[in-house]
């Protein structure tokens, strides 16, 4: 784009007084130092001569004849003068009025073809907007320049918020479909129900899930409601065959520790208050210990029944009644019965898979002790040291956490979500629920370093800050666990103690 000459005011040069005239011949255009015309970045010099007097002004044109040799015919070299003729320059003196009106001129100049460059920008923003941001992004101007000219630029546009859609219930209608279809096939696969119920079952799929994954309902469509009719009026022949010799020398004992423990338990202490829930697991217990006489019945069981009886109980109220102030006298004693039935032989088949926990000296839980000691070693030294160094024995802690599956460690809730997952991974009851064990304790290995005696760590130890778990902090656990069983069930040696 070619830029129109500038014309600037010639400057005013005065002598000083009593001074040579200067060593430069009048046919000359600028003097070594004098002031000369200030361009923009993107103006180049045109054909300009600047006088270098203002008392006679050379009129007269270069031609294009005008080389450099007759420019040197018409000069003198500068540097053959004496000394005195270029110190005479020194008494030169520029006009303070003429510097500043040449360079007012100058800066009108430049704001002139400034607001021309401007319009014609927003001329072209007119007609295509982005043809129009293109060109002055690519204008090459000068420092400072390129925000003068560009004032064109427009703030973006504000996008309204978009508020997400409520994805947890969409997530979980799908996921009741899943099972819904998957339930409904004539030959269950059961591999595809573990896994789609390691991660949770939907409260309302819950019940009849945990029936096939716990070994009491078929895979078998057409079999599951003969089978229920079957087992649960047989469980009822063991009531009439079995509860009437409770008071017997053989068996008071038993009852009598089953009648202690039952107030005792913990979760929903409201519902277990309520007599007919009372009765009930005095009859499950009872019937199991009579049909278990190598345990027969040890403290800690009586918890193992809650999980199950509570997500039977489900089936039958609605999802937003919490089961803790359902006043159960009135639903129909056959519903009671229904839920008592399939309660008790689902939890005789958890039973069956670790009932060395309870026979006599309980081996199976001083092998997971052990097991777990030896776990916590290998992915927690730091903490492994801190209980040793104050004589914390594992047994202390960790028994109960085997006896009781956790239940008195976390709330229901959140055994009964951890029980999804144990359900779904075989012998999750005998072996996977090491690795949560020990992930369990690991999750609070910086609250139990920062106790500093035996009995800090140890209260905390039997008394962890639970309280407000949800189902994502057993999830987080349940991942931790999946890890180690990864790193570690593989390899059976690492758990062993090397003697």
């Amino acid at each position: 784009m070619s830029t129109p000459s500038t014309n600037v005011p010639a400057l005013n040069m005065k002598e000083g007084t009593g001074s040579k005239p200067g060593p430069w011949k009048s046919s000359m255009t600028s003097v070594p130092g004098s002031i000369r015309p200030v361009y923009g970045a993107q103006h180049p010099p045109m054909n300009f001569k600047l006088p270098s007097s203002p008392k006679k002004e050379d009129k007269t044109k270069y031609t294009k004849r005008d080389t450099f040799a007759d420019f040197e015919n018409k000069t003198s070299d500068a540097w053959d003068d004496t000394d005195d003729e270029l110190l005479s320059m020194s008494n030169m003196q520029m006009s303070l009025k003429d510097v500043q009106s040449t360079a007012k001129a100058v800066l009108d100049n430049h704001s002139k073809q400034s607001l021309t460059q401007s319009s014609k920008d927003n001329t072209l923003l007119k007609l295509d907007g982005s043809k129009a941001n293109i060109s002055s992004n690519s204008h090459h101007a000068g420092p400072g320049l390129g925000v003068r000219l560009n004032n064109s630029y427009k703030p973006p546009k504000t996008t309204h918020i978009r508020f997400a859609q409520n994805t947890d219930v969409e997530r979980e209608a799908a996921k009741i479909d899943k099972f819904k279809k998957l339930l409904n096939e004539p030959n269950l696969n059961l591999d595809q129900l573990r896994s789609l119920s390691w991660s949770g079952i939907p409260r309302s799929i819950r019940p009849t899930a945990w029936k096939i994954l716990s070994g009491y309902l078929p895979a078998s469509l057409d079999r599951r409601e003969e089978t229920l009719e079957r087992k649960r009026h047989e469980y009822f022949g063991f009531i009439e065959q079995y509860y009437d010799t409770r008071h017997q020398d053989t068996h008071s004992e038993t009852f009598k520790q089953i009648l202690k423990d039952i107030p005792r338990m913990t979760s929903l202490a409201h519902l277990f208050q309520q007599k007919v829930v009372q009765e009930i697991f005095e009859r499950i217990l009872f019937i199991w210990a009579i049909r278990h006489p190598a345990s027969g019945y040890v403290q800690g069981i009586n918890d193992l029944v809650t999980p199950f009886f509570v997500v039977f109980l489900f089936e039958y109220i609605e999802n937003d009644i919490e089961v803790e102030n359902c006043d159960l006298l009135e639903l129909p004693k056959s519903i009671l019965n229904i839920i008592e039935a399939d309660s008790f032989w689902c939890t005789s088949k958890l039973l069956d898979g670790i009932q060395d926990n309870y026979t006599f000296a309980q081996p199976g839980i001083q092998m997971k002790v052990n097991a777990l000691h030896e776990l916590v070693k290998r992915i927690d030294n730091p903490l492994n040291t801190h209980l040793e160094k104050h004589c914390v024995e594992y047994l202390q802690f960790s028994f109960r956490w085997m006896n009781n599956l956790l239940m008195r460690e976390i709330p229901l809730r959140c055994t009964i979500r951890l029980w999804d997952t144990y359900l779904s991974e075989i012998n999750g009851f005998a072996d996977f629920h090491l690795y949560v064990c020990a992930a369990f304790v690991d999750y609070f290995s910086k609250d139990i370093q920062q106790e500093r005696d035996f009995q800090g760590i140890l209260m905390l130890l039997q008394n962890l800050p639970t309280h407000h778990w949800k189902d994502k902090d057993v999830e987080e656990l349940l991942a931790e666990a999946f890890k180690l069983k990864y790193m570690f069930a593989d390899a059976p040696k690492h758990l062993s103690r090397k003697s």
